[in-house]
């Protein structure tokens, strides 16, 4: 079967998708679309208003778009296909490293006007979402290795962990610099 085929039969589980898989596919890939068009937003008002903001700046908003669309992909198979498997170790390595993406991008945000309190914190949980994506793939690649995943859940990850990488090395580069911008940037908010 071409891989445009597999991609064809894959998205086609939506299909077989239930209240409670609508409800929380929307909610989480709901979210990283949230977390993409609000920090496109946010740069877009700023660049509206003559701010000039650095290049890794927009690899927030990019990253965050192809990590959102890879998850909107990768999670069709997480609750039809490969269900199951997430009933055990897979689902608590995504609870946890959903849980430390979310904290790094809040406390990255909330960094902003407590710098010296907050950065640590932020790099700890950014790291540790990083060590447990790492371990989420170890699986993934063993699924795969015994005929029990396929090629559109592999490069979904792909896609997952590049945009991920994109977003937080963007984010943090942000960051370091002093987040030029930003306080130009909330005054018109």
């Amino acid at each position: 079967m071409s891989f445009a085929s597999e991609v064809s039969v894959y998205v086609g589980r939506v299909r077989e998708f239930e209240r409670r898989d609508w409800a929380g596919y929307f909610a989480w890939v709901g979210l990283m679309a949230w977390l993409t068009a609000s920090s496109a937003g946010f740069l877009l008002v700023g660049h509206g208003h003559g701010m000039r903001f650095p290049a890794e700046a927009w690899m927030v908003p990019a990253g965050a778009a192809i990590f959102s669309a890879s998850i909107a992909l990768d999670s069709i198979g997480h609750r039809t296909r490969y269900r199951q498997e997430l009933r055990g170790a897979e689902g608590l390595v995504h609870a946890i490293t959903i849980a430390c993406g979310i904290a790094s991008c809040v406390l990255l945000c909330a960094a902003y006007s407590k710098r010296e309190l907050l950065w640590i914190p932020a790099l700890v949980a950014t790291l540790l979402s990083f060590f447990y994506s790492f371990v989420d793939e170890a699986l993934h690649w063993k699924r795969y290795s015994r005929g029990r995943s396929d090629r559109v859940e592999m490069w979904s990850h792909v896609g997952i962990l590049a945009g991920h990488a994109t977003m937080m090395l963007g984010w943090w580069s942000w960051f370091f610099r002093g987040y030029p911008g930003v306080g130009e940037t909330l005054r018109f908010l």
